[in-house]
């Protein structure tokens, strides 16, 4: 149609003409700029919406999560505040054939940490045959020498974890980093399913997407699969109310219809962990647990910890509760280790790995450190054991005092450093304003252990919001897409 014979006051459709890649590898166009197979039906549907229809939809869905009190904390200046996590009702579309890789890859890296942990807290061969130097992992703050010799139920340390998965220019699927302990966001994955579910009900319903509803039944077989008791009575145990991630705590605690406890409701008792309840004592079999490790029990690791519950961890010595994530599984969780996981893989499965690492510099070796502090304005310089986007530097956007400062760390402490090339991650289109910008994502799928490894076909895509930013971190202004897994 003639532009000219439209009414001055016909309402413009939304439209992705007007996107542009800039050069980045995008999860919806090719750079020829065809549209992806996966998103064709999405495409067509919502082009066939109003600019202003589609805007509507994107606040509707903001306030459902308000209304939700779908919310994280953010700590600054020693104050709290409470925050809704943005989403973006563009989702990212993942193709079957994609998926498929990247949950052989998974199940391939998960079962490999699994091996390395039951190792190095019993007879450390992985250490004895050269492959990582001693000092590396009795220099890890996660290494925890109390659990040297005690075998976690069923021999499964990593119950739940969130691997970090990114994608570069040629379009191939990275592994950034591995969340083992306490990994956050599942709830946010399925909140946001549930979000567009009503923002596009026809486009889900006609787009053959592979459910997630269904994790918090997996995640209760999972935890009842890793006690010995025929009826296992399962807790969830949060640090509490002020914790950045307790709307998930209570949220999973719900889903799977168990209870919600902090270290108030659990005691010691004649060789067993305990809840109070209104009935008197009840003995609980298993822990999943959302405080780090060395919060657990005041008696065996931290004694200035307030969340955690004296004596629990003899208990789970005596094999009397099983604790998921279980105990030391933090080791693995270094960014030190990560750079060693290929090795790890190798080591113990006699395969290469599927998905392979970002490059990484470890900075305790001689050669590397010598790279890292002459080229540090090119690379991401980030610390062994910080999380949220916090404890490093992105060389490019940085000033050289920044430089000059964070090569005074590395010197001081190498070991606690790594470092890894600048990605270019992959873009999604985002609703900015009434119009498609790019935004740069990672992909977290969750991934758990119980009878054989279940990989969930979906998981929480972040996105950095920021014009230009590649922190996708909600703590730094980041913000998440519903992830569909194609049929």
């Amino acid at each position: 149609m003639n532009i000219k014979h439209l009414h001055k006051d016909q309402p413009m459709n939304f439209s992705f003409n007007n996107y542009d890649a800039e050069g980045f590898f995008d999860e919806m166009f090719t750079p020829e700029g065809q549209v992806r197979a996966g998103y064709s039906h999405f495409k067509d549907r919502v082009e066939n919406l109003t600019k202003d229809e589609f805007t509507r939809r994107q606040q509707s869905a903001e306030r459902a999560l308000m209304a939700m009190g779908i919310t994280f904390n953010v700590y600054a200046e020693n104050e709290g505040t409470e925050r809704i996590m943005p989403v973006d009702i563009i989702p990212r579309i993942v193709e079957a054939h994609e998926w498929e890789k990247i949950e052989k890859g998974l199940i391939q890296r998960i079962t490999a940490l699994n091996l390395f942990l039951n190792d190095i807290y019993s007879d450390q061969k992985i250490i004895q045959d050269g492959i990582i130097p001693r000092e590396v992992i009795e220099s890890s703050k996660d290494f925890l020498r109390p659990c040297i010799g005690i075998k976690p139920a069923k021999n499964i340390y990593i119950h739940i974890t969130g691997t970090d998965l990114i994608r570069g220019a040629d379009g191939e699927y990275m592994i950034l980093e591995d969340n083992l302990r306490c990994p956050s966001g599942v709830s946010y994955m399925m909140e946001n399913r549930e979000l567009l579910k009503q923002t596009f009900p026809e486009v889900v319903a006609k787009t053959q997407v592979r459910p997630i509803s269904d994790y918090p039944h997996k995640l209760l077989e999972m935890l009842r699969f890793i006690s010995d008791r025929p009826e296992p009575t399962v807790v969830v145990l949060t640090p509490g109310i002020y914790n950045s991630a307790y709307f998930e705590h209570s949220y999973l605690a719900q889903q799977m219809g168990v209870e919600l406890v902090d270290a108030r409701d659990l005691v010691v008792h004649e060789g067993y962990v305990k809840m109070r309840t209104t009935k008197g004592f009840q003995i609980v079999d298993v822990i999943y647990r959302r405080i780090d490790d060395t919060f657990l029990d005041p008696l065996a690791f931290n004694p200035d910890s307030m969340i955690g519950i004296p004596g629990i961890f003899e208990v789970y010595k005596n094999g009397k509760v099983a604790i998921a994530n279980a105990p030391g599984t933090g080791v693995a969780d270094d960014k030190v280790i990560y750079a060693y996981v290929p090795r790890i893989i190798q080591y113990y499965l006699k395969e290469e790995p599927i998905i392979k690492n970002v490059k990484t510099y470890i900075c305790s070796e001689p050669e590397d450190l010598e790279y890292v502090l002459a080229n540090i304005e090119k690379l991401v310089v980030k610390e062994a054991n910080e999380a949220g986007g916090y404890g490093m530097l992105i060389g490019p956007k940085s000033t050289k005092e920044e430089q000059e400062k964070f090569k005074e760390y590395i010197i001081k402490n190498p070991r606690n450093y790594i470092a890894q090339p600048t990605i270019s991650l992959s873009r999604v289109p985002c609703l900015i304003d009434d119009h498609a910008e790019g935004r740069h994502v990672d992909l977290r799928p969750y991934i758990l252990y119980g009878d054989g490894v279940n990989v969930m076909p979906g998981g929480l895509t972040r996105v950095a919001l920021r014009k230009g930013s590649l922190v996708v971190n909600s703590s730094q202004g980041g913000g998440s897409k519903d992830t569909w897994v194609l049929y």
